[in-house]
């Protein structure tokens, strides 16, 4: 069996392509790499399948973006082959190399837009997120190989115009699961 990420979400429907959180939204300088499943700030993020913690880490810092606070991300290898990752988190519960239950507790939403330092020269997605005060969400990205670091890839954004090969829409796992 396998799980809805977020439980307590706003809506469990996924972002309509070309909308705000859609995957592959275009951004103007940017691309999102994921979706976003808004939620209470606080709300419990599981595991939507069984499977192996690769990596954890910070997601957004305000070291690199002024109007960001820091968020953390964990990425599982899912019993299926697909990484997962799920981001914009504030605690992680599980750790690397940890083994994973489908439904466990793996985090706790958290709030990456730091909404007294967004200014009008801000991102105009930033600015549209701000009026409509969705600042806490899952941001959950989806891979077909182990995700890397990249120059052009920052907080679940990517600076180019070609998607990587290893990149998919994560409508591939979490549409059966709503």
């Amino acid at each position: 069996m396998k799980y809805w990420p977020v439980p307590d979400s706003y809506l469990k429907i996924l972002p309509k392509d070309g909308s705000p959180g859609s995957f592959w939204e275009n951004r103007g300088d940017r691309f999102h790499c994921g979706v976003d499943i808004y939620a209470p700030y606080n709300s419990n993020v599981i595991s939507i399948d069984k499977g192996m913690v690769i990596k954890t880490g910070i997601f957004t810092s305000p070291k690199k973006v002024e109007y960001w606070n820091e968020t953390k991300y964990v990425i599982i290898k899912n019993q299926d082959g697909f990484y997962c990752k799920y981001a914009e988190l504030r605690d992680l519960f599980v750790k690397k190399k940890e083994s994973v239950d489908a439904g466990q507790l793996i985090a706790i939403v958290g709030t990456v837009l730091n909404i007294r330092k967004i200014k009008n020269t801000s991102p105009t997605y930033v600015q549209k997120l701000k009026d409509r005060g969705n600042n806490s969400m899952l941001h959950f990205e989806l891979y077909s190989s182990q995700p890397f670091d990249s120059t052009k890839y920052l907080g679940g954004n990517w600076f180019g115009n070609n998607k990587l090969k290893n990149l998919l829409n994560p409508e591939i796992e979490l549409k059966n699961l709503l």
